[in-house]
């Protein structure tokens, strides 16, 4: 397993950026995909963006494409996201997770998560 802590979240009015961070140890960070979630409050954990092992394939879900981007630094031992032009539905607890399987929007294909960052985006 690998243990993951993210960072980064605070409030930021709509239209503001935000970059989280989720910091990896444990095992070899290249071992696993490592995938953003987010879940609001009375609303299900739903995925926002995957990135493979290396970073060479990335995946995002269609309400944050073109906003948030997601990379990985290997040496750090840490994955990003980057979000821009952020709205109140964004507003959300995130987390980060790994998978030693391929990258999967389901959650449940994620065995290591992070506590969670909250990111509040106000009107």
């Amino acid at each position: 397993q690998v243990q993951l802590v993210e960072s980064g979240g605070g409030l930021v009015q709509a239209g503001g950026s935000l970059r989280l961070s989720c910091a990896g140890s444990g095992r070899t960070f290249t071992m696993y995909a490592i995938g953003w979630f987010r879940q609001a409050p009375g609303k299900a954990r739903e995925f926002v963006a995957t990135i493979s092992n290396f970073g060479s394939s990335t995946n995002y879900a269609d309400a944050v494409k073109g906003r948030f981007t997601i990379s990985r630094d290997n040496v750090k031992n840490t994955l990003y996201l980057q979000m821009n032009s952020l709205k109140p539905t964004d507003t959300a607890v995130y987390y980060c997770a790994a998978t030693s399987r391929l990258p999967s929007s389901r959650p449940e294909e994620y065995h290591s998560w992070g506590q969670g960052t909250q990111v509040t985006v106000s009107m």
